[in-house]
């Protein structure tokens, strides 16, 4: 490892560790999918605080990979944490039951991000611990993640890192290999792949964002157009919600701060 892989990964756990502080909470929480994203952020958990202070959330669906699953049990294994199984089948069951329930890949995708999202907060407040998130600065510049689902944390620690950067990250942390070769994948339905959802590989993806931001998001080739398509159409999903502020309402809030 050269000094500057040793200081960017140090930023990371002084951070994690600098949150779980602030925040009093006495752990953290990480939903593990048995992809690459998952791992190196739980990884950077337990540098950070130590294994025992980490709790893996493994939520398989109907049409979750059986590898990805045996993937992610042997992560929490490798990495010394404790995790659970807990299928979302039942909870997915009872949202078919409401009236008007429409099943689409795309509809249903969303909704088992959210479950999950759900889940591991239930976790996080019961046991007084930090949700940490696993996206990554490629899939979050795109839009390729559900609001309120797998983009909801309170720490993201690869959420500054490109696709291709992640990949090195996993290499550094020693992640398991069956991990790091697999095709990436969300696993919201079977046989999906992010690259042939997206429609581009990874490396042209990142090529793409890291020019893209040198030339102040003015595209000069075809697949910089498609990135910065996508990245203008998911700007909703990286900005707080619209709001009016308490003074354009006639009302201005006497808060106090100590």
């Amino acid at each position: 490892m050269d000094d500057d892989m040793g200081c960017r990964m140090g930023k990371v756990e002084q951070m994690i560790r600098f949150a779980c502080w602030s925040s009093g909470r006495k752990g953290i929480v990480v939903g593990i999918s048995g992809g690459v994203d998952s791992a190196v952020a739980a990884a950077f958990c337990c540098r950070a605080v130590g294994p025992v202070n980490v709790l893996g959330l493994i939520l398989p669906s109907s049409v979750s990979n059986p590898q990805d699953m045996r993937d992610a049990e042997d992560l929490c294994a490798t990495l010394g944490m404790e995790h659970r199984t807990i299928c979302i089948e039942p909870m997915l069951a009872a949202y078919r039951a409401m009236p008007g329930f429409t099943e689409t890949p795309y509809l249903l995708g969303n909704l088992m991000a959210r479950i999950r999202m759900s889940v591991l907060y239930y976790f996080a407040n019961r046991d007084d611990r930090l949700v940490c998130g696993t996206s990554n600065r490629s899939e979050y510049l795109l839009g390729y993640c559900t609001k309120y689902g797998d983009n909801a944390a309170d720490i993201q620690p690869i959420l500054h890192l490109y696709k291709t950067e992640v990949y090195e990250m996993a290499r550094e942390l020693a992640i398991p290999e069956p991990i790091i070769r697999k095709a990436p994948s969300a696993g919201l339905w079977a046989g999906q792949s992010d690259e042939a959802e997206i429609g581009l590989p990874y490396s042209l993806i990142d090529a793409a964002l890291i020019a893209l931001s040198k030339n102040n998001w003015r595209a000069s080739n075809s697949s910089e157009e498609k990135v910065l398509a996508l990245v203008k159409k998911s700007a909703h999903k990286r900005i707080p919600a619209p709001t009016l502020s308490a003074g354009s309402t006639g009302q201005e809030e006497n808060v106090q701060v100590r």
